[in-house]
């Protein structure tokens, strides 16, 4: 399977963490049971959260307050505007790629911006 997320070889750049053996082994088989690879997951998880999706953000939240990672007032403001955000989309009608275009659109416009 051809992996349509992976950048060229000039933009690619490495990441790298350590985890437990058994998190490693586990997570293969998960991804094997969701015809995914650990580069497809990771890049699809980071695309996520770049574009502030609002389950992976409500599951980040959540992790941040069981582990005591940050205070519920900041968590409140992050959600806030996450929602704020969203409904700003739905209002508009706006998806990534027309968001993207508008500022192409700027950029073309106004190149001294």
């Amino acid at each position: 399977m051809k992996d349509p997320t992976i950048p060229t070889p000039e933009e690619r750049k490495k990441f790298m963490f350590y985890d437990s053996g058994k998190r490693q082994t586990d997570l293969k088989i998960r991804l094997r049971t969701d015809n995914l690879n650990q580069s497809m997951f990771f890049r699809m998880m980071i695309t996520g959260y770049l574009e502030r999706d609002e389950n992976l953000i409500m599951f980040i939240e959540n992790f941040k307050q069981e582990n005591r990672l940050e205070g519920r007032s900041h968590t409140k403001t992050i959600v806030k505007s996450a929602k704020a955000s969203q409904d700003t989309r739905n209002k508009f009608g706006l998806d990534t790629t027309d968001i993207e275009s508008f500022f192409d659109i700027m950029e073309e416009e106004h190149p001294d911006l």
